[in-house]
């Protein structure tokens, strides 16, 4: 079956004659286009363009097609803009990546007074980038970078990747090992400990472990839970360890739930970035869910 947006987006580099142009006034990424004009050539089973240079030239196929088209396409895209008006009223959606255990700290609260409709996408970093460039995503929350050309990245925050335990953790005992300065009876008290960790996603712990004693953990967590606020969850509740970023417990520290055991003595930290394309036209829905997270922040 014919994606309409493969119409859509043969028409734009039909008029526009270039891929980053026809790109610029459907407001995807330029690889969106090109996969949109790929599946469609694959699909009709011949070229609709020659590549020369930097234009797009119509082959003479591909100028029968736009022709038989084009007065067709016009009525599904003044359809559209109909319906929208009489059953949305023009209410836009916005696509949002992030972490599950940001999204249930930050935005979750906020959902129901935006003014405008909102997706939520959890999944890997890299993942959600090329989602974000092909027009799929508007908006990633990320500690990560993954450059490219139309993505540009804010800074905004920063997290701390710090040890916690639960209220019964003798904390002292570990201050007491930890102040004599051996690394090794730091690492064995800790490894004497029971752990949590979450499915699938040791990376916070690896990355502790590697900085702090210069090598991967060679033992696996006792209980594995479904993600990090579930970690925070558990250890309210009684003994054991785990590595989370500090804006997921502050509050649980802070109100003496559960303990700050260690931040390690090199400190691993993640800076927060607001990664959207270059052009949007939603710029003032995502200004206002960057306000709730500066603010939440």
């Amino acid at each position: 079956m014919v994606n309409l947006e493969w119409y859509r987006s043969f028409k734009a580099v039909y008029k526009t004659g270039t891929l980053t142009s026809a790109a610029e006034l459907l407001f995807i990424s330029q690889p969106g286009v090109s996969l949109h004009l790929s599946s469609l050539e694959n699909y009709v089973g011949y070229k609709l363009f020659d590549r020369t240079g930097r234009k797009m030239v119509p082959t003479e196929k591909g100028k029968v097609l736009y022709n038989f088209i084009i007065e067709a396409l016009g009525k599904l895209e003044e359809a559209e803009k109909n319906f929208q008006r009489s059953t949305e009223k023009n209410t836009p959606t916005i696509s949002v990546g992030m972490c599950f255990e940001t999204f249930q700290i930050t935005l979750e609260q906020y959902i129901s007074s935006l003014p405008f409709n909102v997706i939520i996408q959890f999944g890997e970093y890299p993942e959600m980038v090329e989602s974000l460039e092909k027009g799929i995503l508007d908006l990633i929350i990320t500690p990560q970078m993954v450059v490219k050309n139309g993505i540009e990245y804010q800074a905004f925050s920063s997290e701390t990747i710090v040890l916690v335990g639960g209220s019964e953790i003798d904390h002292l005992q570990f201050e007491a090992i930890e102040k004599k300065g051996s690394v090794q009876e730091t690492e064995l008290w800790l490894k004497q400990q029971k752990w949590y960790g979450t499915t699938g996603d040791m990376e916070h712990l690896r990355r502790f472990w590697q900085l702090n004693f210069n090598k991967y953990p060679d033992f696996r967590p006792n209980y594995i839970v479904p993600n990090l606020n579930s970690i925070v969850r558990c250890l309210s509740s009684g003994k054991g360890l785990a590595v989370v970023p500090d804006f997921l417990c502050r509050k649980e520290i802070d109100n003496g739930s559960i303990k700050l055991i260690w931040e390690g003595n090199n400190p691993l930290k993640n800076t927060l970035y607001f990664a959207t394309r270059k052009k949007t036209m939603y710029q003032e829905e995502i200004a206002l869910i960057k306000k709730i997270f500066l603010e939440a922040l």
